[in-house]
């Protein structure tokens, strides 16, 4: 991805996407197995630290979706951080390196998973630093 120092990056959304996948496997076009492949750490990660989204799985729908959140970016491990907490988000986007953050939903009973969106945060993104009055 190129990353230019406009800091016009966006938010882009991924569930059309999904809801197209989900309608293949609905009408036989794909199968089951072939989108219900989540790696066991991002189930363990979605039981654990994911966000209830409150929505029924695309897929199976017999349980609720779960949102785990990813960030990527200079000085943080090579696969990322998962953070746990809004708090621990809001730290990481207001960073001074650029970050990419990417939000996957999980059912964690099928084992569905699909990106929902990815935005950009730190750097040029991070929202302004409040200045203290004094």
């Amino acid at each position: 991805m190129a990353r230019g120092g406009s800091g016009t990056e966006a938010s882009v959304e991924y569930r059309l996407v999904r809801d197209g996948l989900a309608r293949q496997v609905r009408t036989g076009k794909r199968s089951r197995e072939d989108v219900c492949d989540a790696h066991p750490e991002l189930l363990r990660a979605a039981k654990n630290i994911g966000k209830p989204t409150n929505e029924p799985c695309p897929v199976c729908d017999e349980a609720s979706t779960r949102e785990v959140t990813y960030v990527f970016g200079a000085k943080l491990p090579p696969g990322g951080t998962c953070p746990a907490t809004k708090t621990e988000l809001n730290k990481l986007l207001r960073r001074e390196e650029p970050v990419l953050v990417y939000s996957v939903e999980v059912c964690v009973a099928c084992k569905f998973h699909h990106l929902i969106r990815r935005f950009p945060g730190g750097g040029e993104n991070a929202p302004a630093k409040r200045r203290s009055r004094a």
